[in-house]
């Protein structure tokens, strides 16, 4: 195996739009044998450059180094769509230490057995600060999963999954959980600004979700996703976001060792779900103090409050079917568009099957909105009025490409959709087709 070489820069270098820290080493690989091993022996600060190629991995990849908030550990491609990594492998990248980056990777899951390809990323214990950005993931049953690990439980905190495309290219032929984002657990989990598509389960319940926080996890956050249940296939029941999934059990597997809540003052707004008309866009499990502010759910049977535990206040939804309080869910509301039928949709915007939300009448959305501290911007990143819309997209002299997952890039004069403080420029597109 060949030696890992550090290249060690003095300056702060842009790499894919992102900043490389002061002191950063740049590590290049280009096979798979390297990329293992410059992930076994990374230090802080070091930048993993995979470049062009396909790298076929038949293990586990274990990301247990210590990075730290000043020299994070990073594994990028210099360019989105130029990196494709292959795992035959139950999991990818298991990381169970604090303060790991990956980004512009495509990351296919292709083993022959669906039940035997689980994860892209496996988020455990220790694992604050991950960074998962940029990335395309497919074919796994659960292609980002988070959970607690060790004795007692450590549950990772902090971690934001941002602008990947995850989708699986057939149903999922497995009785295994099936939830492209499926997280257990953990505080403060930022899910902004992905593609999640065609996440349908063909075996044992049918159901998967494309996205929930559960396990008793706390002040979780979804904004800006573009979920679209069905669009490349059909099958199975599939629901779009969540707070609290299908529960969790047994006890010792959720923080401070109860399932119940199964999550805690989260956040839902300005996201994009459509097409999942077997079920709900939203579902909320045991979901006390939940805020679900500013969406579009076209398509989907509404919003279900499910159980004592859940409470929630929802406001400025558009949405096909109702909101619901079911046994024993209670909620607050108001502003809300619910029961819009077909024809509303169409009379209204250009072609919402398709996820474009471009404004044909707005007599019944625009400025009906309620005023709210929580909803400071709108799906693309510009900022409420003072009479906000209703809905997801606030419409005004700035165009909101709504077919794109957080309405695109930061670059070329669109809003920038990061945050964290870490971008400073444009990161690369996709070329979805």
């Amino acid at each position: 195996m060949r030696p890992v070489i550090r290249f060690v820069l003095g300056v702060c270098l842009l790499v894919c739009g992102g900043r490389v820290p002061l002191q950063a080493a740049v590590v290049p690989v280009a096979t798979a044998s390297q990329l293992v091993s410059a992930i076994n022996g990374a230090a802080p600060g070091d930048v993993i450059t995979v470049a062009p190629g396909i790298y076929n991995l038949n293990q586990n990849v274990f990301c247990d180094n210590v990075g730290t908030a000043a020299q994070p550990i990073a594994v990028r491609a210099a360019a989105a769509g130029t990196a494709f990594i292959r795992f035959n492998a139950i999991e990818g990248f298991k990381i169970t230490a604090p303060y790991w980056t990956f980004e512009n990777l495509d990351i296919q899951g292709v083993c022959l057995s669906h039940t035997d390809c689980e994860h892209a990323f496996h988020i455990a214990g220790q694992a604050d600060f991950t960074r998962i950005r940029n990335n395309r993931l497919h074919d796994y049953n659960a292609a980002i999963k988070g959970n607690g690990e060790g004795n007692p439980f450590v549950f990772p905190d902090d971690v934001l999954i941002e602008r990947n495309e995850i989708f699986n290219s057939t149903l999922r032929f497995t009785g295994n959980p099936v939830t492209p984002v499926d997280v257990v657990g953990g505080r403060r989990w930022v899910i902004r600004g992905n593609f999640i598509h065609d996440h349908g389960k063909a075996q044992g319940d049918g159901i998967s979700y494309a996205a929930f926080l559960k396990g008793n996890s706390r002040n979780g956050l979804f904004e800006r996703n573009l979920v679209i249940c069905e669009r490349d296939h059909v099958g199975g029941v599939r629901l779009g976001l969540s707070f609290g999934g299908g529960g969790s059990g047994p006890p010792s597997i959720c923080e401070d060792g109860t399932c119940t809540p199964e999550h805690q003052n989260g956040v839902m707004r300005n996201n994009i779900i459509l097409n999942c008309p077997q079920d709900v866009g939203i579902y909320l499990n045991k979901a006390t103090g939940t805020g679900v502010y500013n969406n579009n759910l076209y398509n989907t049977t509404g919003i279900d409050v499910r159980f004592t535990a859940s409470t929630a206040d929802l406001r400025n939804n558009l949405l096909s079917g109702a909101i619901r309080n079911r046994d024993g869910g209670t909620s607050t509301k108001a502003a809300n568009r619910e029961g819009v039928t077909a024809a509303q949709w169409t009379a209204w915007f250009a072609n919402p099957a398709a996820a474009s939300f471009a404004l044909l009448n707005g007599s019944q959305l625009v400025n009906l909105g309620q005023v709210l501290a929580q909803v400071p911007d709108d799906y693309c990143g510009n900022a409420r009025g003072a009479a906000p819309d209703i809905g997801a997209v606030e419409y005004g002299s700035v165009l909101c490409n709504t077919a794109v997952a957080g309405g695109g890039s930061s670059g070329g004069g669109s809003p920038a959709i990061f945050r964290d403080g870490f971008e400073n420029g444009a990161m690369e597109d996709w070329n979805i087709p």
